[in-house]
């Protein structure tokens, strides 16, 4: 295998930590980049909003590869944060799009499932160019912002040759994510089960979630099999997909706890309600194999943040 030199902006957040470890297990020299003051080994502390900081970084290494992750997540944080959301997703990526026209690395770009909005068919990577705008209706800024970062590497690509692959992950899950009110439905459930809070499950929405183990491996194939241009679903298996009270379920079981913890409402606003995804193309370009399944991913996934919470 060869060795690359590799950025991770957002380095330090919950898929990124999981991937810088994957990538380094598997040789490569990786750096990661992020808002944090942190002692860890190969890292920077570096805003994607501020280009100056982000030129200083380049000047002072050259790198292979940039994964790019880092940005503002969550439907909700998106309305309430909307300054940080667009100047982070759109701005920051515009930065890292910049450098990339000058110095030609290659990235991969983290965009997000939120891009097909409501839509009712089978999410296939292609939906999104041949499809009309009213099918893919974004409901969101955070699922706009990520769409306009998608949009802005294809531009990039046309008008400067640059090479980027663009991933779609869907409610990935794991060790390292820990809560605040904006994260995902999964770390939200178990960190109220843990701490015998009340939470709340919006009836009739279904998920495939994935594990990050899992997702961070995906991830890291890119490297070993760079096609430009492509974008790839990347999430479990489409036999894992349960509605969220099933997952809700499995979390009060892992966890100890009972149903009185939880308050049943009618479908979330604006908030997608069945995302039917296809990951064939991740399975067959980049060795996409979920391994754990949501039930021993959610055992592992309440141990780690009981480590992490001292319960």
């Amino acid at each position: 295998m060869n060795t690359r030199k590799i950025l991770v902006t957002g380095g330090a957040g919950f898929i990124g930590t999981n991937l810088v470890n994957e990538l380094k297990s598997r040789g490569h020299e990786v750096t990661a980049l992020d808002l944090y003051n942190t002692d860890r080994e190969d890292y920077i502390r570096g805003d994607v909003r501020n280009y100056r900081q982000l030129e200083k970084v380049f000047d002072q290494h050259k790198f292979d590869y940039v994964y790019h992750l880092a940005a503002e997540y969550g439907r909700w944080n998106g309305e309430d944060y909307y300054e940080n959301l667009w100047q982070t997703n759109v701005m920051g990526t515009k930065h890292i799009l910049r450098l990339q026209e000058k110095l030609k690395f290659r990235m991969i770009f983290f965009s997000s499932a939120e891009v097909y909005g409501d839509y009712e068919g089978i999410m296939s990577e292609d939906v999104m160019i041949n499809n009309p705008i009213k099918d893919t209706y974004q409901m969101n800024d955070y699922a706009i912002t990520k769409w306009a970062g998608e949009l802005m590497c294809m531009n990039s690509a046309k008008m400067f040759g640059t090479q980027t692959v663009r991933v779609r992950p869907v409610n990935c899950y794991g060790p390292h994510e820990h809560y605040n009110p904006y994260r995902g439905f999964i770390p939200k459930f178990i960190y109220h089960a843990l701490f015998n809070k009340p939470y709340t499950v919006f009836k009739g929405h279904k998920r495939i979630i994935d594990y990050v183990e899992d997702t961070a491996r995906t991830f890291a194939n890119i490297v070993d099999n760079f096609i430009p241009g492509e974008a790839y679903n990347v999430g479990g298996r489409q036999e894992w997909e349960r509605d969220i009270k099933e997952y809700s379920d499995l979390i009060l079981r892992a966890v100890g706890r009972d149903e009185t913890l939880v308050t049943y409402k009618e479908a979330e606003p604006f908030t997608t309600k069945i995302k039917t995804m296809d990951f064939s193309k991740s399975v067959w370009d980049l060795k996409h194999d979920p391994k754990y399944p949501p039930e021993e991913g959610i055992k592992r996934t309440v141990e780690w943040m009981k480590w992490y919470y001292r319960i």
